[in-house]
């Protein structure tokens, strides 16, 4: 039994409870973490794409002050499991490719780990480490699209086998004999990396044969249950702790081999063992976007309906896993086509296996559609909004179900009128400031709602002084959930915010999955949700059972919490404290453990966040240079947990598509495979100086489908359409359409 709550704290723009801890330093993230006695780790990477390692000379490296340990292919202990891709969605563990490295003498990719020397100090294990010296036989490699192009091939599925890769609908060859108006491009992304800026850390230390992991982080379970079952030990044997994590942005959500190795250095050295990944090796250690190429085929009759899609996608994975983000399927979701074909082919190249990035897939194949439709929309002469609003799916145009909720047209009208897009003069380069071009730009944003695939649980416990407490075996990586499930815990529990506490970071708490996919949100504030308002109910019917309580006897429907206090809803004045209850009984606490199931994969309703964005640039047409100026985002999250911390995911994620359109690519120098630019003065990432004027509004949309509190997420979507809206722009400013991202001076000149 559940009775209705009262949402007082839920939608609030509160204050982070841990930024007083952050600021002050109190606050520890994983990085800070140092154990008595601990000795460091520093990795050794190959210099090669590919290739043999026909020796190792340690004897340098051996004889430094303060070394512990030089391990290699040669001393490694083997792991007893074998890391697998499919797993990794369908379960906790959550390995980020299915190869370790230091098992054998092949080498797959530049910067691939080939000895790991530990020592007392971090400096002492660096010097160390540079004392290697390591001999290859090398190899031909393939490091970029065009050095592997008479490779490619489709595979059967991608996306750790759960995604097919093809997908069919209609008869996309009779869509374009039906269309008038017919449009085909080619876009060309760059690799990205995340580079957060903690690196990915990890400290590991045994107690017999239990190990500990303080982990930078997205899945305190995951990383428990990945280390697991890569060493052959239950996970129960395995607490892995994570207070604050300092960004992740997908390169943490998989669990990569430096934080097993971290373990296995421990066991070596018979000590704690932290084990920190230099900012080059963030480059060639935790995944990337790939580089990819997208080709769009659109055909559409006069007034702009669609009538086929033909999306190919074209990118770089790992020699050994097919991974390709899944950039085809919001792109064959967001307008009412019915002709559509989308095939991913794959080229096995020498690189590390690609992961998750801040909008995985949606960022990039949303971008291209986008661009071609605001193609579309300039050859025939209609408004951009418009055309969008015109081709609106209504329901799932791959299922035909209907949307659990939609927002997407009431965000494209609310954030025209923000942007002011009515003032538009559609021609380009019709609009100077002085010497500046000046552009306005918009796009779809759109990203699916995801669900992890077991019971989410947590623990809800009310003291007899009115004070609480919930728990989840969650982390906190920048999003602000500490916040937001303190208000939903509130909430569902009765109490003030004040007398919340929410506790997490550590998996000896109450599991819950991994946060991605925009998923934590959801999944999160349902298990906690359901652990207040099961406590809740306790407590309410103990009062009705209590012949001393002034609520004896009544019909449990009648009776809300507010304050901690439980009364009647039409006569407020009957009732009493959790407090009052539990002091009146001896009770000094009383706790309840909720899980919340996910809906059926099967559900029969379509599920996504949609948006729109808009942006204004001005372009330098002597010197080729884009300012965004402003940049207005409009979405339909369903509901907002905390007003605060949206609006900053959704103008973070926003920000980041003005890096992927002007500023962000990894480079590969192809003779030895490695990247470029590995550092954070050569990859460009947008600074406090390129930040426009950034404008957000929610469109609170009711969803009864997704959990409990309709909470679709909102981590992705912000990104989604940003890049495209920043290229329409471009556009509008120049008469230059960009097909390659990121836009560079060269192209503008």
């Amino acid at each position: 039994m559940t009775t209705g709550a009262t949402l007082e704290a839920v939608g609030r723009p509160v204050d982070r409870v841990d930024g007083p801890a952050k600021v002050t330093g109190r606050g520890r993230y994983s990085a800070e973490i140092t154990l008595p006695n601990t000795a460091y780790a520093a990795l050794v990477g190959a210099r090669t794409a590919s290739g043999r390692i026909t020796g190792i000379r340690t004897d340098a490296a051996e004889r430094a002050d303060g070394v512990l340990a030089v391990l290699t292919h040669q001393n490694l202990p083997k792991i007893p499991g074998r890391p697998s891709l499919l797993p990794s969605l369908a379960g906790h563990a959550a390995p980020g490719e299915s190869f370790f490295p230091l098992q054998d003498d092949i080498v797959h990719y530049f910067g691939q780990p080939v000895a790991m020397v530990i020592a007392d100090s971090l400096e002492r294990a660096q010097f160390a480490a540079r004392q290697l010296h390591v001999d290859y036989d090398r190899s031909a490699s393939v490091t970029t699209l065009d050095e592997g192009r008479d490779q490619a091939y489709e595979p059967e599925a991608i996306f750790a086998g759960f995604l097919p890769a093809r997908t069919v609908r209609g008869d996309v060859e009779a869509g374009f004999k039906a269309a008038t108006q017919r449009l085909d491009a080619t876009y060309h992304f760059a690799a990205n990396h995340h580079n957060p800026i903690e690196p990915s850390v990890t400290t590991a230390v045994w107690d017999g044969d239990r190990l500990t992991l303080y982990d930078a982080t997205q899945g305190i379970v995951a990383t428990q249950s990945t280390v697991a079952a890569l060493l052959g030990i239950p996970p129960s044997k395995v607490r892995v702790r994570a207070s604050f994590v300092g960004g992740g942005f997908g390169c943490k959500a998989m669990i990569w081999p430096h934080v097993t190795l971290a373990a296995l250095a421990a066991r070596q050295v018979g000590r704690p063992v932290k084990l920190t990944l230099t900012r080059e090796q963030m480059f060639t250690s935790c995944g990337h976007r790939e580089e990819q190429e997208q080709r769009i085929e659109l055909g559409a009759t006069d007034d702009g309906r669609l009538t086929a899609l033909r999306h190919h996608k074209l990118s770089l994975t790992s020699p050994f896993d097919e991974w390709a983000e899944p950039s085809l399927g919001m792109a064959s979701q967001a307008y009412a086509c019915p002709h559509y074909e989308g095939v991913y082919r794959l080229i096995r190249s020498n690189t590390m296996t690609p992961t998750f990035t801040r909008g995985p897939g949606e960022t990039t194949g949303m971008c291209a559609l986008e661009c071609l439709m605001d193609e579309l929309a300039h050859q025939i002469g209609v408004d951009p909004v418009q055309l969008r609003l015109r081709n609106h799916a209504e329901a799932d145009p791959n299922t035909g179900h209907p949307w659990s909720s939609d927002g997407a047209e009431e965000c494209y009208r609310r954030g025209a009128a923000r942007f002011d897009w009515q003032s538009r003069n559609p021609e380009p380069r019709s609009e100077r400031d002085g010497n500046w071009l000046i552009g306005k730009g918009m796009a779809t944003a759109g990203y699916p709602v995801l669900f992890p695939m077991q019971p989410q649980r947590a623990r809800a416990r009310l003291y007899a002084d009115g004070t609480a407490v919930v728990q989840a075996g969650t982390q906190e990586f920048g999003t602000g959930v500490g916040t937001a499930m303190t208000q939903v815990a509130a909430d569902g529990l009765g109490v003030a915010l004040r007398n919340m506490r929410f506790e997490y970071g550590d998996t000896d708490l109450p599991n819950v999955a991994a946060a991605v996919g925009s998923a934590g949100a959801g999944m999160i504030s349902a298990a906690v949700y359901t652990a207040a308002t099961t406590l809740r109910d306790q407590m309410i019917e103990q009062a009705i059972a209590d012949p001393g309580s002034p609520l004896h006897h009544a019909d449990p429907a009648t009776v809300i919490v507010r304050e901690g206090r439980m009364q009647l809803r039409d006569r407020p004045e009957t009732g009493e404290t959790y407090s009052a209850l539990m002091q009146r009984h001896f009770m000094t606490d009383l706790d309840a453990l909720g899980s919340w199931s996910p809906p059926p994969q099967n559900l029969p309703y379509g599920l996504a966040t949609f948006g729109a964005q808009f942006a204004e640039v001005a372009v330098d047409p002597d010197l080729g240079m884009v300012r965004v100026r402003r940049m207005v985002g409009t979405f339909a999250p369903g509901r907002v947990l905390n007003a605060k911390t949206a609006r900053s995911q959704a103008v973070g994620g926003m920000l980041w598509g003005l890096g992927q359109a002007l500023l962000e690519g990894s480079l590969v120098d192809t003779r030895d495979g490695r990247w470029a630019n590995a550092s954070l003065g050569e990859y460009l990432v947008p600074v406090n100086a390129d930040a426009p004027d950034v404008a957000v509004e929610f469109v609170e949309v009711p969803d009864t489908v997704v959990n409990p509190l309709g909470v679709k997420g909102l981590g992705e979507v912000g990104m989604v359409g940003a890049a495209a809206a920043i290229a329409n722009a471009v556009f509008h400013a120049t008469g230059y359409r960009a097909r390659e991202l990121p836009i560079r001076i060269e192209h503008l000149l």
